[in-house]
């Protein structure tokens, strides 16, 4: 992993990849996987991602002020499947699935190790989007990704030797999609 310039931050979830909310506050920690969430400033950057009222996710970024936004690659398709068909209210789902994660470098949240990229985040306290929405603002403090796949502030063309590091999009009971390719658009000329 390297960092990410704060200013590229955006740039990791921009394409709307499904990412995994990472939680923790009084010794518990947790995992969700969203389908929902993308940036919503650059200066500061800022993202949204949707947690359910129901979740207990959303309990541990509430009573902590903070959460992870953790992009998985096509190679976790499985685990992102599981973690977001599983609560965590009665379980520890690192030490159920023998997950291993590193404290983030600002926040100390936990970041699942194998993902493609990751950003840790305090919340801004919108309760109004909260309540009516589900919707939780937050403020990008750190960002990184893996050089094999985004690099120089720019996610990389899929190749063979890095497609499963392709991210993830959420198409509905179970089934996801990945990226096949990259295509460089170029400004059309006006009619004269």
């Amino acid at each position: 992993m390297q960092p990410v310039e704060l200013r590229h931050a955006s740039r990791l979830i921009n394409h709307g990849p499904t990412v995994l909310v990472g939680s923790a506050h009084a010794g518990r920690r947790n995992l969700m996987a969203a389908a929902w969430s993308m940036p919503v400033e650059f200066t500061p950057p800022r993202v949204v991602v949707v947690i359910d009222k129901s979740t207990f996710t959303r309990g541990l970024v509430t009573a902590s002020g903070h959460f992870a936004l953790s992009v998985p690659g096509r190679h976790q398709a499985d685990l992102v499947y599981t973690l977001g068909s599983e609560s965590g209210a009665g379980t520890d789902k690192f030490e159920r699935h023998g997950l291993e994660a590193d404290p983030g470098p600002v926040l100390a949240l936990p970041l699942l190790r194998g993902c493609v990229a990751h950003l840790e985040c305090r919340l801004i306290d919108e309760p109004n989007a909260q309540a009516a929405y589900d919707c939780f603002f937050g403020e990008v403090v750190s960002a990184q990704a893996d050089e094999r796949i985004f690099s120089n502030g720019h996610w990389l063309a899929p190749t063979e030797d890095n497609a499963d590091l392709h991210t993830l999009h959420h198409l509905g009971a179970g089934l996801f999609g990945v990226a096949a390719a990259a295509i460089q658009a170029r400004p059309l000329k006006p009619i004269e």
